[in-house]
């Protein structure tokens, strides 16, 4: 097992948050109750993140500290790759066919982070990946060139995404496209206002790799 470990040193306000939620802070919007600066948003989802990347390569994440002033710790444990691969299984998986085709995949979310984080693993598996932060740009980047699938997220500021895709869908007319929203709400009315809007289907954040690898392999 090979261990990573990342010290960083935080504010007091940010360590005592460390402190008092240790347990929860891999939660999607974890938030210290009674907290006056941050009374929405929390922590959003970029932590969450964290231990479903580390547990695709069987690893696992934890984070401590020892109290106010003495930093904090998140530790990244991934499993050590024992035997190289022979140069024939090299070769073969090399040659193996990909099972989902390269496809034009916007990626549109105002959380820049979240958005370049996921097309670093789509590019990963093949796909053509473009990033934007705001409707307007993504109805551009379709303008542009017709996209095949669209990651569309739907809480943005200025054009909300399910006012992107009625447009992406009527006004530039992209029957075919696949319109994937990623949403950090997956109540029942959240997936029906999705469907009314045009979407193909509802992913949760942080979007599972897997589901979406599903969905690309559909629309191929």
């Amino acid at each position: 097992m090979f261990t990573y470990l990342i010290l960083t040193h935080t504010p007091h306000n940010a360590l005592a948050l460390w402190v008092l939620m240790l347990s929860h802070i891999f939660e999607m919007f974890t938030q210290v109750q009674g907290s006056v600066s941050r009374s929405e948003g929390g922590l959003d989802i970029g932590l969450t993140l964290v231990p479903k990347l580390v547990e695709m390569h069987g690893g696992r994440v934890a984070a401590q500290s020892e109290g106010l002033g003495h930093g904090s710790e998140f530790v990244v444990r991934l499993p050590l790759l024992r035997e190289a691969a022979s140069p024939a299984a090299a070769e073969a998986e090399q040659q193996r066919p990909c099972k989902v085709p390269a496809r034009s995949v916007p990626i549109v979310d105002n959380n820049q982070g979240a958005g370049e984080s996921l097309a670093l693993l789509l590019r990963l598996a093949g796909q053509e990946v473009r990033t934007a932060y705001d409707g307007v740009t993504a109805l551009d980047l379709a303008r542009g060139r017709p996209p095949d699938v669209v990651l569309l997220d739907i809480g943005m500021p200025g054009m909300y995404g399910l006012e992107v895709a009625r447009r992406l869908r009527q006004g530039l007319g992209l029957k075919q496209a696949l319109l994937v929203p990623l949403t950090g709400y997956g109540g029942e009315e959240n997936r029906c206002r999705s469907q009314k809007a045009g979407f193909n289907a509802h992913l949760v954040k942080p979007a599972d790799v897997g589901a979406l690898q599903e969905l690309l392999a559909r629309r191929a």
